[in-house]
C-alpha cells in the first residue's frame, strides 16, 4: 500500500532534482495542477496514469523507488551501454535462489528455486501489460 505522505516527499525530491514547481510539473507531464497539489499535500494517492506519466517523462525515476522508496534516486550506477546489453532470452540462467520461495528479479521476472523462469510481465507505457507464463 502506498503511503501518501511518503509518496509526496519522493515526488518533491523529483521536482527539486529537476528544478520544477508543481505547476511546471503539471505542464511537463500534461496533468491537472490541482491533482498534483492534492498529491503533494498527501490528500490523494497517485493514479496509475499519473505514475506512468512521471516514469515516461523522467526515465531516471524508478517505479519501486517512486511508489515504495526502495532503491535510490537518482541511481548512482551508470546505465549499461546498449551495445553490451544481452537480451533476456540470450542470458544465462540465474543461479538458484537459496529458499523454495519465489523471488522477484529485475522487477519483472519471477524465478523458482530451481532457476527456471515462471513468468514474465511486460508493462507498456499506455498502462497495459502482458503476462507470459511458462
Amino acid at each position: 500500500m502506498i503511503n501518501s505522505d511518503e509518496f509526496a516527499k519522493r515526488l518533491q525530491i523529483v521536482m527539486d532534482y529537476y528544478g520544477l514547481t508543481s505547476s511546471a510539473l503539471a505542464d511537463v507531464i500534461e496533468f491537472n495542477r490541482s491533482s498534483i497539489s492534492h498529491l503533494l499535500s498527501g490528500r490523494n494517492k497517485p493514479s496509475l496514469e499519473f505514475v506512468m506519466k512521471i516514469l515516461d517523462k523522467f526515465p531516471e525515476v524508478k517505479l519501486y523507488w517512486l511508489l515504495n522508496g526502495k532503491g535510490n534516486f537518482p541511481e548512482t550506477e551508470s546505465p549499461i551501454e546498449t551495445n553490451n546489453q544481452k537480451s533476456l532470452f540470450d542470458s544465462e540462467p540465474a543461479p538458484p535462489v537459496a529458499s523454495k520461495n519465489v523471488s522477484v528479479l529485475d522487477d519483472k521476472i519471477i524465478q523458482t528455486a530451481d532457476g527456471t523462469i515462471e513468468r514474465i510481465i511486460l508493462f507498456y507505457k499506455d498502462g497495459t501489460f502482458k503476462e507470459y507464463k511458462n
